[in-house]
């Protein structure tokens, strides 16, 4: 190998690593720009397949992947919050959604205006200039697409540099004159690069950069096209790994789509060849990989649409379901908390909000056992409360370290506000479980000690019980919705609760000195009292932050 060689070597790998790395850029400023929006197609996530397509492809057309796609889609049926038929329309749409970036290294078979060397310069040069003299995030995350749009076109015009000297190389005419004669190992071929670099989207910008320079031949790019759709299902199979078998199924759906796909335009296209043989060894441009590669995704989607459920069939034959769902909570939360979905930040900023509200829930029930403890003297739900106790503390722990890791992620200054009052939210959340226990503890203390109250201090009690109930219950399902009229709700009841609670206290003391209720007794309605009125402040201050976050908002 000559130093010419090297220099071309060293020029071609330095472009793919731009192209890749442009990819990314432009995929982090897209994903930041959609921000809190991405969250909205969660809600379409249903059964309804159809709307589960374009979600997928939606999503990969944003943060340039299929791949992560995929590997997002795994970790959301390991979480729980997708099923397998849901996952099957988001697979099928993250397909049809990659053909994006083909069609970008498309462009510069458009005309000179459109050439990379034209278009790239001016695009970073802009991007630049924006990211250093503009204080608005919106135009900053404008300014981060424009740069990686930029130096993705910078890659590929490195790439086609390097390649151009080759174009009437014996070697490489040979070696796809051998690829377009043996399908089989054309697909090998294809899904092998693919395998290796873990982006069907850079292999597919690869063969196209070859084609612009001539040097591929429409048998060949049709079989090595197929065999990178194949090889792009190695980064989901390998995220599998460690996750629960029906996660797992997902992966292997992802396999047997392409696969299955790749069989069927596999003989079509070699049956086409075989009667038009001058066609298959013509050369074939960048532009006509992007139309046989958009044809393929689409058209493998349409015709295995209807059959989504055999698919999900399909797979439980090589990963059989799980026999028995795992009941620990800790450990279903660890599974809740899946790190796959950092592919996609706001959908993980989104699992982050779910997550938090689940352990208000929990913590909310466990408020009104120990309520009830209280007012029963029930030592087996007073139990029952210490243990709840510590999957709360367990979930508090687990959400935090999580939230920090979202935290590090690609987010807009939306976002990242609304990590900052999730982690205040799991602290007031945990502290209202801390008051639930000591509830419990004063059940305990009245249950040894034969405490009993008044029948006018119970009623009253129930009264505020209720007001605390309906404090909690509203923020968090404020925290859920992020409505603002249901945190208006919460910090109304709070404001109930701190007056009847000054009340209470006055006409308890009464009793007291009146000899109308035991000492024991009052110290511990009280304390009870105090307790009930600490729950109702945590509950306020997760309201509040709702509130403030819907206001910013606008």
């Amino acid at each position: 190998m000559t130093m010419t060689d090297l220099e071309h070597l060293f020029s071609f790998v330095g472009g793919l690593g731009m192209f890749l790395y442009g990819m990314n850029v432009m995929a982090g400023g897209l994903q930041k720009a959609a921000g809190n929006k991405m969250k909205n197609l969660m809600g379409v996530l249903t059964n309804n397949r159809l709307l589960a397509v374009l979600v997928g492809a939606l999503v990969t057309a944003i943060i340039q992947s299929s791949s992560a796609t995929t590997v997002m889609v795994v970790g959301f049926v390991n979480a729980g919050i997708l099923n397998l038929i849901q996952a099957v329309g988001v697979i099928m749409g993250a397909n049809v959604g990659t053909t994006i970036t083909s069609w970008l290294v498309s462009l510069q078979e458009w005309g000179a205006f459109l050439k990379p060397e034209f278009l790239a310069p001016l695009f970073i040069g802009i991007g630049a200039f924006v990211m250093l003299f503009t204080a608005s995030e919106r135009k900053k995350d404008g300014a981060t697409i424009a740069v990686g749009f930029g130096i993705l076109f910078i890659g590929l015009s490195f790439m086609s540099s390097a390649i151009k000297p080759y174009s009437d190389s014996a070697i490489f005419v040979n070696a796809f004159r051998v690829l377009g004669k043996n399908p089989i190992l054309g697909i090998l071929v294809g899904a092998l690069v693919t395998a290796i670099i873990q982006s069907s989207s850079a292999s597919v910008g690869i063969l196209q950069t070859l084609a612009f320079n001539g040097m591929v031949n429409w048998n060949s790019a049709v079989f090595i096209m197929l065999g990178q759709n194949i090889g792009t299902c190695v980064t989901a199979l390998l995220s599998s790994v460690g996750a629960n078998k029906t996660a797992k199924r997902a992966a292997v759906i992802h396999l047997l789509f392409n696969v299955i796909g790749a069989v069927v335009f596999g003989v079509l296209m070699f049956v086409i060849f075989m009667l038009n043989k001058n066609w298959a060894s013509s050369t074939i441009n960048s532009f006509e990989i992007s139309i046989f590669h958009t044809i393929f995704n689409i058209g493998n989607t349409m015709i295995l649409f209807p059959f989504a459920k055999k698919l999900v069939s399909l797979s439980g034959l090589f990963m059989k379901e799980e026999a028995a769902v795992d009941t620990d909570e800790e450990k279903t939360m660890l599974r809740h908390l899946d790190e796959r979905i950092f592919e996609t930040p706001s959908f993980a900023v989104l699992n982050a909000v779910l997550e938090v509200v689940h352990m208000g829930e929990i913590t909310y029930q466990n408020v009104k056992r120990a309520f009830t403890a209280v007012t029963q003297n029930d030592t087996k739900i007073i139990s029952e409360v210490y243990e709840t106790e510590k999957t709360i503390d367990a979930m508090a722990q687990m959400i935090s370290d999580y939230l920090v890791k979202i935290n590090n992620l690609e987010l807009n200054e939306e976002q990242h506000n609304l990590i900052s009052d999730l982690f205040y939210t799991v602290s007031d959340i945990e502290r209202i479980g801390d008051h639930a226990e000591n509830l419990a503890d004063l059940a305990e203390f009245k249950v040894k000690n034969e405490i009993t109250f008044s029948e006018s201090a119970a009623e009253e009690l129930k009264d505020m019980v209720e007001m605390v109930n309906h404090a909690v219950a509203y923020s968090i399902a404020s925290r859920k919705n992020q409505e603002i009229t249901l945190a208006d709700q919460a910090r109304e009841y709070e404001n109930q609760v701190d007056e009847i609670e000054e009340l209470l206290r006055t006409k308890h003391i009464e009793r007291l000195a009146n000899n109308l209720c035991q000492p024991k007794a009052g110290v511990v309605f009280l304390d009870i009292l105090s307790n009930l009125e600490r729950i109702s402040d945590h509950a306020d201050n997760i309201a509040e932050y709702v509130e403030n976050e819907v206001m910013k908002q606008g």
